[in-house]
């Protein structure tokens, strides 16, 4: 009876599933027609190919191949570069380099596609700027963001405007860091700056008001989907600890 029941219930799921995504309606007959063995014939078919397609499953490999062979990104945008020699597949390998903790490399090879149109090309100054800050220079790369902002005025990067307020921080700017702070954090996509500017009040004397940004950012969160939530879960529970404290 149970066997039934169940068999019944998988074969309405998956023609209800059927009818949703549009696909062939044939499916409906060989589910409705031949139970269990219609329902593995569809899962196989038409469910697990699309499940290897989602971007969870990609996202999932791109995991694993990473922790297997963790420079082989590395090794391709570099032979990419190496063949195409174009500013872009110079850029993508020095952006790699950066996530390896190659900062003198990646600042090279900037460095090299910083030319001709790409003189004052903000994506490779911004690339620049993170690698200075990366290895410890904060104030070269604020200067390099400096630069940045006098040759493209227009140009806006919320990760840009981060990593100028850090600079300053870390420079020990703090009045200057606050301001920026202050603004990015209202409009930045994710919980990292307004934290780092609840911290910085904090450690400046100003409690109460770190406490209000804290609160602040985690009402919002509280109504975010919850793959924001997810993504941020860090930042929110350091938010937890400023605004109790």
């Amino acid at each position: 009876m149970w066997y039934l029941i169940l068999s019944l219930l998988i074969q309405v799921i998956l023609i209800v599933h059927c009818i949703k995504t549009g696909r062939n309606q044939i499916w409906i007959w060989v589910l409705a027609l031949l139970s269990l063995p219609g329902a593995v014939a569809y899962i196989a078919i038409e469910m697990i190919p699309d499940l290897y397609r989602s971007r969870t499953a990609q996202r999932a490999a791109r995991n694993v191949k990473s922790a297997l062979d963790p420079r082989a990104s590395l090794r391709r945008y570099e032979s990419e570069m190496r063949v195409t020699g174009h500013v872009e597949s110079r850029q993508r390998y020095a952006d790699e380099l950066v996530n390896h903790g190659r900062y003198d490399e990646a600042i090279a090879e900037y460095r090299l596609a910083l030319t001709g149109l790409y003189e004052h090309d903000p994506k490779l100054m911004l690339g620049v700027a993170r690698a200075q800050f990366g290895k410890g220079d904060a104030a070269a790369a604020r200067a390099t963001l400096d630069d940045l902002i006098h040759f493209n005025p227009d140009f806006r990067s919320p990760e840009g405007h981060l990593l100028y307020a850090r600079a300053l921080e870390t420079e020990g700017n703090t009045t200057k860091a606050l301001e920026e702070y202050k603004v990015l954090a209202p409009s930045f996509p994710g919980a990292e700056a307004a934290v780092r500017y609840a911290r910085l009040l904090k450690r400046e004397g100003h409690r109460d008001e770190a406490r209000t940004v804290a609160r602040e950012l985690l009402d919002e969160a509280r109504i975010a989907p919850p793959h924001y939530r997810r993504a941020q879960r860090d930042w929110l529970d350091e938010a937890e600890r400023l605004a109790a404290g």
